[in-house]
């Protein structure tokens, strides 16, 4: 079985190594690869991602495009579409949230995060996940 390896957008560096100690703190060691902007990240999971699993975490603000808008295009893409999306925000706008979970995003996490709350995401997702 193929390990899942783990894609971060995330554009806040702070965040991304708040949300990368979470995630070795749940006991997930699978590879992270972290992106700073959506482009490079969508480059990614619409070309070089080449048919490996992958899980990603996404945060709805970044400077360069709307996570919506990449949640879209992932979960509209054929070779994409079943990739486990957890978005992690600090948005809590109930429509924003509704929305998101129309898109099609298996988990939405608001920041700053309960640790618990992301631990058991993660670990959820982990019964996909090869932890």
């Amino acid at each position: 079985m193929k390990s899942v390896t783990i894609v971060m957008i995330e554009d806040d560096a702070g965040h991304a190594r708040l949300i990368e100690k979470n995630i070795r703190r749940a006991g997930v060691s699978n590879d992270l690869l972290p992106f700073a902007d959506g482009a490079s990240a969508l480059t990614y999971l619409l070309g070089a991602a080449g048919g490996r699993p992958h899980l990603v975490l996404l945060d709805l603000n970044l400077r360069d495009m709307s996570g919506t808008d990449i949640l879209a295009k992932l979960k509209t893409t054929p070779q994409t579409r079943r990739m486990p999306v957890i978005i992690l925000t600090t948005t809590d706008d109930q429509r924003e949230i509704q929305r998101c979970y129309d898109l099609g995003a298996n988990v939405y996490i608001t920041k700053p995060m309960n640790y618990e709350n992301f631990a058991h995401a993660i670990r959820q997702l982990g019964l996909f996940l090869s932890v």
